[in-house]
Formats: C-alpha cells, structure tokens, sequence
C-alpha cells in the first residue's frame, strides 16, 4: 500500500483497531457497502490508482466512532483518539509532583520499590489528561508509527502480570529480551500472545506470558514536534 492515500491506510487502521482488520465488519458497522471501503485498497485499473475515501464514508465513521479524532482522520495531525490529545500542553516540574518520565529499562521495577528506580533523577511532567497514568516513557524506532512516532512520550498504567488484555491495545511489555510497545492481540493459543507492529515492516510474533516480567496499559500520548 505504498501508494495508497494516507487517509485510506488511517481507515485501515481503524478496521484494525475496532474489527480485527476486517474491512467487511467496518463497513456493517457504519453502514457503508463493503464494496465501497473495499476499492480503498485496490488500485482502480482505469485510472491506475487507489480511489480516495469520500466524504459520505469519512462521516459515516466519524458518526460511528466518536472517540475518533476528526483531524487525525482528515490530515494525520493529532493522535488517533480524542482523549488521547492534548488539550493543555504538558507542565514540567521539578518536585515530585507528576507524572514521572522513567528509562524504558527502569519500568520492571517502577512501582516495587526498586531502589534501582526510586534514585533515579527522574523528570516529572503535570498532565492533567492523563489521570491513571503512572508514569510516562520515550517511544523509541518506527515499530509502532504511524500511531506513534520516535520520540513520543506515551503515558503508561501499571497492571498486573495475570491481568486480562484488551486485544489490539497498545502495551508496553518488559520481556527477557527487553521492553517492548506493541499491539497486543489473540495468537489463539492459550498463554500465547500475538505481538503486533503498526508498521508493517515489522513482522508479528508470537510471545508467552511466562517470558513477560511487568506489563503497562498506554493510555495516551504527547507528541514531541
């Protein structure tokens, strides 16, 4: 899809979000043909390009999904989700009011008492949005653009390691082989988890829970300009 419109691969990225990326279940759920939504991928033999979505389907899915940020959708400014902009910028502090912005390598033991992390010189940011949010980590590489890009800070909620995932959220997984912000969703296989990039560079794989050593929910983000 190199040359495909980039509000057509954002709708894709909604197909992946709500319905598991089947476009047929998107199209029911906003009511759209699915062969309307289906040409959004397909180069068009007569013209040699991919179609654009219209504006009847970008409505009928701002209708449908609320929580969708119009602007994201139209242009590809902003997050994805309303409630993950930022309204009001974030505040730097230097007491130890806030949100703390931890090393990506100190977030297994954020939270235990580890004194590894408690001495850190941590800097702390007031983000009122963000009001579950625990502590706060750099998105390092492309893996997960374009939702979030290098340099983003993604604001991250503890849980425990028997927790219930929500398929096809993003997390931030400490591993053995280091940490990790990915998609999570059904491998299928009991105990088994399906590790997902948004870049499609990237290829899924396959983790077990045992390997897992702390897990956090991302629950917004601020992006860095």
């Amino acid at each position: 899809m190199n040359d495909c419109p980039e509000i057509n691969k954002r709708i894709k990225e909604i197909a992946e979000y709500y319905t598991n990326g089947v476009i047929s279940r998107l199209a029911d759920s906003i009511k759209v043909k699915q062969q309307t939504l289906n040409r959004l991928f397909v180069i068009d033999k007569r013209t040699g390009n991919y179609p654009t979505a219209t504006t009847e389907t970008i409505q009928a899915i701002s209708e449908m999904y609320e929580n969708i940020n119009l602007q994201w959708l139209l242009n590809g400014h902003g997050a994805m989700f309303k409630d993950q902009q930022m309204d009001v910028p974030a505040i730097r502090t230097d007491t130890q009011q806030g949100i703390p912005l931890i090393p990506i390598s100190a977030m297994a033991g954020f939270g235990e008492g580890d004194m590894a992390v408690l001495e850190y010189e941590c800097e702390r940011f007031i983000i009122p949005t963000f009001k579950d949010a625990e502590f706060l980590i750099q998105v390092k590489g492309d893996s997960m653009y374009p939702k979030y890009s290098s340099g983003d800070i993604v604001a991250c909620k503890k849980l425990s390691l028997d927790t219930f995932f929500q398929w096809n959220k993003v997390y931030v997984l400490d591993t053995e082989q280091g940490a990790l912000i990915k998609r999570v969703k059904n491998s299928g296989k009991e105990d088994t988890l399906l590790i997902v990039s948004d870049n499609p560079s990237y290829e899924p794989f396959e983790l077990h829970r045992k390997h897992i050593r702390s897990v956090a929910l991302v629950v917004g983000v601020v992006r860095i300009e």
